[in-house]
């Protein structure tokens, strides 16, 4: 397997769960980790999985995240496996806001497969920091993904 993880992170927050992610992700394949401002020409090229993740801000998507999917060819994705996630504080979404809900609806856009629904990790305030245990949590995430990329390649 092979994974490319992409993050936007302005506090450090949503770079903490993307590398829970990455780590327990790499424990069954090889994966590229990326800020978003570094992913000038996504190299997809052999890539099983891409996960996405960023900040809410503003109730949707920073405006990194936003410029890197802008970039992106309608129907690039097609065919390809993703998962994506937000950091926002724990309240309801239509309070809120989600990054991760605009991602999955742009990925979907260009032709990614989602292969869970998309995910929120939670911070106290903010700058943060997490709450307890949500990186421990997106751990588990991530091996959730790895269990639905086996079946879904099945």
């Amino acid at each position: 397997m092979k994974a490319l993880v992409i993050y936007d992170s302005k506090f450090g927050n949503t770079e903490q769960v993307t590398q829970a992610i990455a780590d327990t992700l790499g424990e069954e394949g090889m994966v590229q980790l990326i800020s978003v401002d570094e992913a000038d020409a996504l190299e997809l090229e052999g890539v099983d999985l891409l996960v996405l993740g960023g900040p809410t801000q503003r109730h949707g998507l920073s405006p990194a995240v936003r410029a890197r999917l802008d970039l992106i060819p309608r129907r690039a994705l097609r065919g390809l496996s993703a998962a994506v996630f937000d950091t926002r504080y724990r309240m309801p979404r239509w309070k809120s806001g989600s990054a991760a809900l605009a991602i999955a609806r742009k990925l979907r856009r260009k032709g990614a497969s989602l292969l869970l629904p998309a995910e929120s990790f939670f911070v106290v305030g903010r700058e943060g920091p997490l709450e307890d245990g949500e990186l421990e949590r997106a751990a588990r995430w991530a091996r959730l993904i790895l269990e639905r990329l086996e079946a879904h390649h099945v």
